[in-house]
C-alpha cells in the first residue's frame, strides 16, 4: 500500500480540525468510513503503539506518535476505546 505522504504542516492542520480528527478516530475504531490517510493510520498505529513499525518511515512514526499523543490528551474517551481495541 502506498503511503500518503503528509507534511508536518498538513498534520497540524488535521489535528486543528475537530471534524477531520473525529473522522480519523471513527475510522480507527471501525465506527465510520476511512479515507487513505485514515486507512494508513488504522493499519500502522497499532504497530507504533506496540513500539515496532518496520514498514513506517521515521517521519510516519513521528507523525503517528504525534497524532496518538494528541488523541490521548484531547479525546481521552476515544483514546480509552483505541487502547482497548489495539493495545
Amino acid at each position: 500500500m502506498a503511503a500518503p505522504h503528509m507534511t508536518d504542516f498538513q498534520l497540524e492542520r488535521i489535528l486543528a480540525d475537530r471534524g477531520t480528527i473525529q473522522r480519523h478516530i471513527k475510522c480507527a475504531l471501525g465506527e465510520g468510513p476511512c479515507d487513505p490517510v485514515g486507512i494508513r493510520l488504522r493499519t500502522l498505529a497499532p504497530l507504533v503503539l506496540r513500539g515496532s513499525c518496520p514498514q513506517c518511515s521515521p517521519q510516519e512514526t513521528r507523525q503517528i506518535r504525534r497524532t496518538l499523543s494528541y488523541v490521548q490528551r484531547n479525546h481521552p474517551w476515544e483514546w480509552a476505546k483505541i487502547i482497548r481495541q489495539y493495545g
